[in-house]
């Protein structure tokens, strides 16, 4: 077994793919490999993925927001003791240890830390060799010969954080709170400058801009994904496996039977819901028959084998108009739900897409879907930003954008109106769009 957890994760805005994907990866490393790995999410899944999740009865991976180092991860457990205690006893315990010893009252706020300076400065300041027993010394509560001053972190808190500050002082011993300033432990200066790093596995994406959060300060120990190449930097050599299929459920199903594993209905129910939706039940021009066979083979165990291919239909459908209903979202919503972020050279744009089953239910909505556009543009600047408005019952998309003239003017497609293009028989964001995209800055 792995000594620590290894997260498998999709990218940021997780679409069905990528959370499906993490789910049955982190079960294939579990069953396969016997390692520790844990489905994880870098946000929130959008409400096809919960119809997927509550349709199958799976939970929903834990939320991973950020990569980086935590205190909760550095502290050391110590047993404290009350204010009340003699200066023996922590003095004993120091010693014992090789660290200095927490002094919390009674509702666990830390009163000080017991170190070998906070004795000495207390004996310099009252021994007296002529008259003063050193016994009784000792036996003073240590709580009048401790170190009052000793900074805090949150153990929610990121490490690299206070590096800076830790590196300006000569202390040694830190301690660690919870949100309400009670002790859960304590840290050195050596534990801050050398945390455990985050073991992760990167599913359905291979590019630094989409990852979690504090990508830089994990270790990268895979990458499966059915993405363009892009660049993330890693500390080790790691198996890294792009491959040309729909979605990157496939991929993990193709290992699963390559192990001779079955996964239990609720994991191959979200595979098959990830290849679904990310083929639009396999009219997507990026599907291949390997999608299909997989499907197939996931549709066996999610519905048995005599209702395998209605229900795969019947289902997918389902899937379909639950990620296509824009009643309960909010413009914003809309437009950073299934959102991704390039980079071209200088150049930062971001490519999101909605679904829908009619044009109309966006055509509606036309001025406040451009004003969030142009909003989430602002907030994380982007030269340009564009939405993929994509009918999954007619196969086409429209395309609305914001940003810089100087690239929308160039887009290859039918002006329909000021920021709105018609993009016929366009479906894909992976296969059709971002291509043209890329040609076109790169042209």
């Amino acid at each position: 077994m792995s000594r620590s957890p290894i997260y498998v994760v999709g990218h940021k805005n997780p679409d069905t793919d990528s959370i499906a994907s993490a789910i049955g990866y982190a079960w294939l490393h579990r069953e396969r490999d016997g390692e520790d790995a844990i489905a994880a999410r870098a946000g929130t899944p959008n409400p096809q993925t919960m119809f997927a999740l509550k349709h199958f009865g799976v939970e929903t991976p834990v939320l991973l927001e950020d990569a980086s180092p935590r205190f909760r991860s550095i502290r050391h457990n110590i047993k404290p003791l009350p204010p009340h205690s003699p200066l023996s006893e922590a003095w004993s315990l120091s010693a014992e240890l090789g660290r200095a010893v927490p002094v919390v009252d009674e509702d666990l706020s830390p009163v000080g830390m017991v170190t070998g300076l906070s004795v000495f400065k207390y004996l310099s300041g009252h021994l007296n060799m002529a008259d003063a027993p050193f016994r009784a010394l000792i036996g003073v509560p240590c709580g009048e010969a401790c170190d009052r001053d000793v900074p805090k972190f949150r153990s929610n808190d990121r490490v690299s954080d206070y590096l800076s500050s830790i590196l300006n002082t000569e202390r040694e011993d830190f301690w660690v709170v919870d949100s309400a300033a009670r002790y859960t432990g304590t840290c050195t200066r050596a534990d801050m400058l050398h945390p455990p790093r985050m073991q992760l596995i990167l599913v359905d994406h291979n590019e630094a801009s989409q990852a979690v959060s504090g990508l830089a300060e994990a270790d990268v120990l895979e990458v499966l994904d059915h993405h363009r190449l892009a660049t993330i930097n890693t500390t080790i050599p790691i198996a890294f496996h792009i491959d040309t299929v729909g979605s990157c459920s496939t991929l993990v199903a193709e290992r699963m039977r390559m192990a001779r594993l079955t996964p239990p209905p609720g994991v191959a129910g979200m595979l098959l819901s990830g290849m679904l939706a990310d083929t639009l039940i396999f009219t997507s021009p990026t599907t291949t028959p390997r999608d299909r066979m997989s499907g197939t083979w996931l549709s066996w165990m999610a519905f048995g084998v005599d209702d395998a291919e209605a229900g795969l239909q019947d289902y997918g459908m389902q899937l379909l108009r639950a990620g296509a209903d824009l009643s309960g979202r909010s413009a914003d919503e809309i437009v950073s739900a299934d959102c991704k972020s390039f980079d071209v050279g200088p150049v930062h744009f971001s490519v999101a897409q909605v679904e829908v089953t009619n044009f109309q239910v966006i055509i509606e909505r036309l001025p406040e879907v451009r004003q969030a556009l142009s909003r989430w543009q602002e907030q994380h600047n982007k030269d340009f930003s564009v939405l993929m408005v994509t009918d999954v019952i007619q196969n086409n998309s429209l395309l609305v954008g914001v940003g810089s003239n100087r690239y929308l003017e160039r887009l290859p497609f039918s002006r329909k109106d000021e920021g709105l293009w018609d993009m016929p028989d366009v479906v894909s964001r992976k296969k059709q769009l971002l291509p043209t995209l890329l040609g076109m800055l790169q042209g």
